[in-house]
Order: C-alpha cells, then sequence, then structure tokens
C-alpha cells in the first residue's frame, strides 16, 4: 500500500473515512480507501468521555490494534498534541512507533475543553501554535512522517485569524495545512490564499451533493479531506435501532430476515477467520 507522503504529491484527493477499531479499518482498505482517519471526536463519542478525555496512549493503542491486521495508512487526529512543545516530542515517537503516517496538530488549549463540541474553540496564542509545529517537525525521525498544522480559528476570531495561524504553521515546518471550515465558499477561499498540500474535512453527506466535486478540489490544492464521523453516526443509528428492534421483538428492516448470519459471516470474512483456520489446520493436527 502506498505512503500517504507520496499520494499526497500526486494529483487525487485522497478521502480518509473514520476508523475507531480494527475492522473498521480493514473494510475502509477493501472500499477502496487509501488511508483512514482516527478521529478523536468521534473515538471521544465512542469510548463515552469525549475527545477531552482522551489521552495518547489510549489512541495509539487503536493505531497498534489498526496496524497490526492492515498496513492501511493511518492519520492520527492528535488535538493539541496532549502537552507543550516539550510534549510533543513524546507524541509525535510514540505516533511513528506505532506506524502514524500523519500526525494532525492544532492550536487548541489544553487540556481540551468539552465545549468545543458545541462550537467554542479556546485556542492557544499564535507563537504557542506555531512552536507545536515546529517541535513536531524536530521531533519526526522518519521523513515519511505528514505533520499536518491545524486551527479552528474561522469559528474564534474569523478567517484573517485563521489564515495568519495557516501561514505561521506552514513557516514552522507544517507539510500540510488544515484551516476548519466547512462551508464551500470557505473551502475556496482557504485554498485561494494558502500554498497546497491542503487537509480539510469530507461532507458529512460525502460529496455526492456537494457542490464542490473531488477533482476540483484536488484542483484547487486539497490533498486530504477526512471523513471524521459519518461511519460512527451510521453505526450508531444501525445498533440504536438492532437493540430497539430486539427489545420490541420486531424483526430488524436494516439486516432483514437472515440478515445477522449473513454479516456476521461477512465480517468473519474481512478479518480473515479462513487464513487463521488454515493456519490451525496445518499447525495443530495432532490437538
Amino acid at each position: 500500500m502506498e505512503k500517504l507522503s507520496q499520494l499526497i504529491k500526486g494529483p487525487d484527493l485522497i478521502v480518509a473515512p473514520c476508523a475507531l477499531n480494527p475492522i473498521m479499518a480493514q473494510m475502509a482498505a477493501l472500499a477502496g480507501f487509501k488511508a483512514a482517519y482516527l478521529s478523536g471526536g468521534s473515538l471521544g463519542w465512542y469510548k463515552g468521555v469525549t475527545e477531552a478525555g482522551l489521552s495518547l496512549t489510549e489512541m495509539i493503542q487503536v493505531v497498534v490494534d489498526i496496524r497490526t491486521v492492515t498496513p492501511i495508512p493511518v492519520v492520527l487526529d492528535a488535538g493539541g498534541g496532549w502537552g507543550d512543545p516539550v510534549h510533543i516530542h513524546r507524541t509525535v515517537a510514540m505516533s511513528e512507533a506505532a506506524g502514524v503516517q500523519c500526525i494532525e496538530i492544532e492550536d487548541q488549549l489544553l487540556p481540551r475543553r468539552v465545549a468545543h463540541h458545541v462550537g467554542i474553540d479556546k485556542l492557544v496564542p499564535l507563537g504557542l501554535a506555531a512552536d507545536r509545529i515546529r517541535e513536531a517537525v524536530a521531533a519526526r525521525t522518519n521523513p515519511d512522517t505528514v505533520i499536518v498544522g491545524r486551527t479552528n480559528a474561522i469559528r474564534v476570531e474569523g478567517m484573517d485569524d485563521a489564515l495568519r495561524r495557516g501561514e505561521a504553521m506552514k513557516q514552522a515546518g507544517a507539510d500540510m495545512l488544515f484551516l476548519w471550515g466547512r462551508k464551500p465558499e470557505e473551502i475556496r477561499f482557504i485554498a485561494e490564499r494558502l500554498p497546497p498540500p491542503l487537509m480539510s474535512f469530507a461532507p458529512p453527506d460525502g460529496f455526492s451533493t456537494f457542490p464542490i466535486t473531488k477533482a476540483e478540489l484536488a484542483t484547487m490544492g486539497y490533498r486530504l479531506m477526512a471523513s471524521s464521523g459519518t461511519a460512527f453516526a451510521a453505526m450508531v443509528k444501525a445498533v440504536r435501532q438492532s437493540y430497539e428492534c430486539l427489545a420490541q421483538d420486531r424483526l430488524d428492516p436494516f439486516l432483514g430476515a437472515g440478515g445477522a448470519e449473513k454479516e456476521m459471516k461477512a465480517a468473519h470474512k474481512v478479518t480473515g477467520l479462513e487464513r487463521l483456520l488454515e493456519i490451525e489446520r496445518r499447525t495443530m493436527k495432532d490437538a
């Protein structure tokens, strides 16, 4: 599987769906995606604590679990880097040791605030934001590790401040910039003002109804778009419906009759049951 550092040098937009565990990453790879995004936001909901309550070791363990079963490149949402610039050295070291190919570091105040999830961002001063990126680059030992500088400043001080922060992160050595903004006009404006490669979030409803195509985004300089929560939302809806139907003695219309057994067998296939059985049959003949 091609390295993300090489993919972003190409002409295409790489879409990285949210993967919170090994089987999600395996399914992403089987669907043809070339990278997976370990979203701090979605993992926080998954663990019931929000992103503000997650530790570096928790997220690194998920990466290790994913990398154990699939070589798909992992983009790590490292939030504020779990500390001051000096602590970011360990963040990068652990990430590289786990096989992370891309580390996204933003200018959120630490410790993280839960209010971030309702649009209230607390940001560090521009100088500290740049220092985080500068030290992440200094800590890097693998030249293929992609360092992304991210800011949500658009919804705090506005576009001008976001651009200043992006420029400072680029000067500090960021390989890619990620200025949070979901509106098409924001995405276009950022691309006009900042150099590629750029990263952003994929539209929550996908690209089919989005007014900018993936080809157009690539032409504008975007090389990576992370779908941070759509797959997680789909999982929540499917599980909630399954529980409700089971509790109310109703057939789950999503799975249909016999669907549970069918999908369980599909999961066995994704996770390589036949390969493991072959090894066991070949090596445990006397058992």
